[in-house]
């Protein structure tokens, strides 16, 4: 019986291995490898603003990597509103989605603006970072709501 309250008291049916070699190799082990060994520094990685298009980019070898895709709204205050947040498989676990947010909230305060997130990751990631993310107010997301509700054709 183990001692850790937490611990599986069930033996495994693999003798000599435990439970988690017992299911086999991770499915996604280039995830957990330590960041030196990414395909992809983050130095290399370029962030760029598609404000056309509503997206910022993260461009590794001429390749987007990633990206998070916004819309800016103008009342009831200025705010950039991300929707949706999106690495590429192969170059997911190395950072990027958090360097997008970090640059999204960046181009946000260069412009004066606020940040409304939408976006699932986006809004984690805020509220792992208070001092990078200031919290928009539920009026403001309220009204990207409906502003979303309203075009949904764009995402």
């Amino acid at each position: 019986m183990a001692s850790w309250p937490w611990a599986r008291t069930r033996p495994s049916r693999c003798r000599g291995r435990t439970r988690s070699a017992a299911r086999g190799p991770s499915p996604r082990p280039d995830r957990y490898r330590p960041r030196q060994e990414c395909d992809v520094a983050m130095g290399d990685i370029e962030i760029r603003d598609d404000r056309a298009a509503g997206r910022l980019e993260a461009v590794a070898d001429g390749e987007v990597v990633g990206r998070i895709e916004y819309f800016p709204l103008d009342a009831p205050e200025r705010a950039l509103v991300p929707v949706h947040t999106i690495v590429e498989p192969a170059h997911e676990g190395k950072g990027i989605a958090g360097s997008l947010a970090r640059e999204l909230y960046a181009v946000a305060a260069r412009e004066s603006s606020v940040v409304a997130p939408l976006c699932p990751y986006v809004v984690k990631w805020a509220e792992r970072h208070p001092d990078e993310a200031p919290a928009a107010g539920p009026e403001l997301i309220r009204a990207a709501e409906e502003w979303l509700a309203a075009h949904p054709e764009r995402f």
